[in-house]
């Protein structure tokens, strides 16, 4: 006879624990250029600047608001040739977990889950705007997340 093994979904914590995305959305975003046909004609390489933050909203029945927000701004010597904003949303559901495991939930795996739309959109958006499309690199948010900890632990241990 065959010993059944306990799938994840049948385990004491994973009963306990519950995750579902509820919504996918977009928060708001924005494109703006001026006189970025003419900045291109100089060819000169572009720099980018890219900006991320993040915000948490508590919503009813252990549901919260996750919004990623990105800002690209691309300059051609000095001058901004154009500037990307996107904020990107999502309702997700968090029940069960403890406080570590729900504020690494909603600081780094939620927001892995946000930024392919956001990054999506935003080459779509540059695309729309007469650009060749603008590739943002994959972001690995576990490694920013346990970064941020870092940081407050020594912080804290300085404050001490």
């Amino acid at each position: 006879m065959v010993e059944e093994q306990p799938t994840p979904a049948t385990t004491e914590t994973s009963a306990k624990e519950q995750f579902a995305i509820q919504n996918i959305y977009i928060k708001d975003i924005s494109f703006e250029t001026s006189n970025a046909f003419e900045l291109f004609a100089k060819q000169t390489r572009p720099h980018i600047e890219t900006e991320m933050s993040h915000k948490i909203s508590s919503l009813q029945d252990d549901s919260y608001e996750v919004i990623l927000n990105v800002t690209v701004t691309v300059k051609i010597e000095e001058q901004t040739a154009f500037l990307v904003e996107v904020h990107q949303g999502g309702i997700f559901l968090v029940r069960g977990f403890s406080e570590p495991r729900l504020a690494y939930t909603l600081n780094s795996f939620c927001l892995g889950i946000l930024f392919p739309y956001a990054r999506e959109m935003i080459s779509n958006l540059v695309v729309r705007g007469g650009f060749q499309p603008l590739y943002l690199a994959p972001i690995n948010f576990d490694a920013l997340y346990q970064q941020h900890l870092q940081r407050a632990q020594t912080e804290q241990s300085k404050a001490n």
